[in-house]
């Protein structure tokens, strides 16, 4: 099988970006001061967060559904198989979520399968500080 990733690291491709709702702007605005960076990997996104990152920062991203509608599950999914190496999930740690259940279980997943994992723009910016320095 061919690898037809974007980056020259073969064990650091794909990254998973997720916000809630409150944290969506916040994710845009990450996006943009690092899209240098993020245009090096196969990007993924649920629903909103997926949608809003193709229009408003211009990047090659592939959506998935929603959270609430599937989307956290199709991530989990990916982890699972192997198939991404790191999730960027902006949680807004005070608004309580209709489906909980599915952001727990995505985390989960990420801690079982020992998958990088950021929760806030903090430790995503050193992660892909990180990866700029290693290529």
């Amino acid at each position: 099988m061919m690898n037809t990733s974007k980056t020259r690291d073969p064990n650091f491709r794909s990254i998973a970006l997720v916000a809630h709702d409150l944290k969506k702007d916040t994710m845009i605005e990450w996006a943009r001061s690092h899209r240098s960076t993020l245009v090096e990997f196969d990007l993924y996104g649920t629903g909103t967060t997926g949608g809003r990152l193709a229009r408003e920062v211009d990047l090659d991203i592939t959506c998935l559904k929603s959270g609430p509608l599937g989307g956290d599950a199709q991530i989990g999914a990916m982890i699972a198989e192997r198939r991404l190496d790191a999730l960027f999930f902006f949680i807004d740690p005070l608004s309580a979520m209709p489906h909980d259940v599915d952001v727990k279980s995505l985390l989960r997943i990420a801690t079982l399968y020992n998958t990088i994992l950021a929760i806030n723009e903090a430790t995503a910016s050193r992660i892909i500080a990180q990866f700029h320095h290693e290529v």
